[in-house]
């Protein structure tokens, strides 16, 4: 089970990038950038595309705090692809394909009875060491914006209260 302050664990997979190409990714490719990596339930739902297409819409402030947005699902990269297709359009991160549940279950997401991955969500620092972690019901959908919080708060190396946002004055030890 993954532990905040320990490494990520580390995977190879292909994932559909840039609309609709398959690419093999591997986790260290990413060293030297935070990692947002966040698992869905399934492709083709009602609450998931919510959670991708807002991941998208605040692609460009990830970018600015030098973060990598991955999605990650049980899905083959065949029906990611489709999904972008049909209904998502172009995405601007990676959908990794977890056919063989390996990373779902090495990131300790993978529901067992009902073979899928809950929605959980890591960031992981530039020296790939768990700095987040939140795994949560499947009927509920995170919020990109509070990932973004959390991300520039771990960032700041600061004290950071509960609410507090980017332009807050930190907490004294």
């Amino acid at each position: 089970m993954p532990m905040i302050g320990h490494p990520a664990p580390q995977f190879t997979a292909q994932a559909v990038v840039d609309g609709g190409d398959f690419k093999n990714i591997n986790l260290s490719d990413f060293k030297g950038k935070w990692v947002v990596l966040f698992f869905y339930p399934l492709d083709f739902t009602f609450v998931c595309p919510t959670e991708l297409l807002q991941f998208k819409e605040f692609g460009s402030q990830f970018t600015k705090l030098n973060a990598i947005v991955l999605g990650c699902s049980i899905d083959s990269v065949h029906s990611h692809k489709r999904w972008i297709k049909d209904d998502l359009g172009n995405l601007g991160y990676p959908l990794i394909g977890d056919v063989t549940k390996r990373i779902s279950r090495d990131y300790g997401v993978l529901l067992e009875e009902s073979g899928i991955a809950t929605r959980g969500t890591f960031v992981i620092d530039p020296e790939g060491m768990i700095q987040y972690m939140g795994i949560h019901n499947l009927n509920v959908g995170r919020d990109a914006t509070e990932i973004l919080r959390v991300l520039t708060a771990l960032q700041s190396g600061e004290l950071c209260a509960a609410g507090w946002k980017p332009g807050d004055k930190h907490v004294k030890a």
